[in-house]
């Protein structure tokens, strides 16, 4: 039995016997603990990996591994690697776990200062729809970068030079005009400030009525595309108003003395009416009555104009042209015979089944036909 055995059996409320064996329980719990940590910090960094995304522009000065990727001037990101690609330089950058990007995002290099790093700058920032995802690219012309002191110098000496004595003022002018502007503004500062202030008010308002321009824009470009849709029609449109104007300016003088003939006409209606107003309202109410009583009797006046033809018709067909005369049928028993001639010969409503046995009227009937009792000869009635 060894040295372990004995104190383990000796003392059985103890574990380790030896400080060299509780040395060895305690390296073995912190190398336990040490590799617990490791594979936590491993299984994190596997579930929150920034994505990486790859960006080309025309140049970055400034921009190096290590560089700030940001949104709204917030940090979200490094840059990896900066390498150049023929005519284009190929930036590597991640963005943390966690922060959303626009899948058409632009990527800026924005230098905070003239000395300082720059860094770039994601825009615009996440506000919905599809996001940036790992190993997506960004084009060229999605980038930008900011002028260089040099490029700017460079263009101004290159104005300064063309308004120079060797350019534009070669001869004065561009003095001559500074002149005459100086002139011109001598004296006018007030309202030149009204003018800027008013312009400004002017360039608010436009900015608030933002997407009524818009619109406006819009309409008018649908305009213009019907304008080429109908080319041919706008042409012809454009022949036949070119034909009226030609005609107008061949006969200007006709047409310029019909108008001073009307503006005459006009100024004597004018002066007419003025001359006699109150007879023209006196007509004009009298003309109401009529038209009143016109409008009143229009049953009447619509049951004559129906009559009227039948009996100019049968006027004219009862006369004889041979013996200018109007010729006409009576009953010359009445006049003849008298009263006793004519007894119990009352009239009386004719039945429906006789009328067509009747002798024909001058004029439609315009109520009941009647006929007389008397009885004919061979016991028929005879009618009227």
């Amino acid at each position: 039995m060894n040295t372990f055995t004995k104190q383990f059996t000796a003392r059985p409320g103890r574990i380790f016997g030896s400080s060299g064996q509780r040395r060895l329980f305690g390296y073995g719990a912190a190398a336990l603990a040490v590799v617990i940590v490791i594979g936590g910090v491993l299984l994190y960094s596997a579930g929150h990996q920034g994505r990486s995304v790859t960006a080309y522009f025309r140049e970055t000065v400034g921009v190096y591994p290590g560089s700030d990727v940001r949104v709204l001037g917030v940090q979200v990101g490094r840059v990896d690697s900066v390498t150049p690609v023929g005519a284009q330089v190929r930036v590597t950058m991640t963005i943390d776990h966690g922060i959303t990007v626009p899948a058409s995002a632009d990527a800026v290099v924005v230098a905070s200062s003239v000395v300082a790093d720059r860094y770039i700058q994601l825009t615009p920032a996440y506000t919905g729809g599809p996001q940036l995802a790992s190993g997506a690219v960004i084009p060229a012309t999605r980038t930008a970068t900011p002028v260089e002191v040099d490029q700017l110098y460079a263009s101004l000496d290159k104005l300064a030079t063309a308004l120079g004595p060797s350019g534009a003022n070669s001869r004065g002018a561009l003095s001559a005009v500074l002149r005459t502007a100086a002139a011109n503004l001598k004296g006018n500062g007030k309202f030149l400030r009204a003018m800027i202030t008013q312009f400004g008010r002017a360039m608010g308002t436009l900015g608030g009525s933002a997407g009524n321009l818009s619109a406006t824009v819009d309409n008018l470009q649908l305009f213009t595309t019907m304008l080429k849709a109908n080319d041919g029609q706008v042409r012809l449109a454009e022949q036949q108003l070119a034909q009226v104007s030609g005609f107008l300016s061949a006969d200007r003088q006709d047409l310029a003395a019909a108008l001073r003939e009307l503006a005459t006409a006009l100024g004597q209606v004018q002066a007419f009416i003025a001359a006699n107003r109150s007879l023209i309202t006196v007509n004009v109410t009298r003309l109401a009555s009529i038209t009143q009583l016109l409008v009143n009797e229009r049953a009447s006046l619509a049951e004559a104009l129906d009559d009227a033809p039948l009996a100019v018709d049968n006027l004219l067909n009862a006369y004889d042209p041979r013996h200018r005369t109007l010729d006409g049928r009576g009953d010359l028993n009445e006049l003849s015979m008298g009263p006793a001639a004519t007894a119990g010969t009352d009239p009386v409503p004719a039945p429906a089944s006789e009328l067509a046995s009747l002798p024909p009227l001058p004029l439609p009937p315009a109520g009941p036909v009647y006929r007389s009792t008397a009885t004919r000869p061979g016991g028929r009635t005879g009618g009227r």
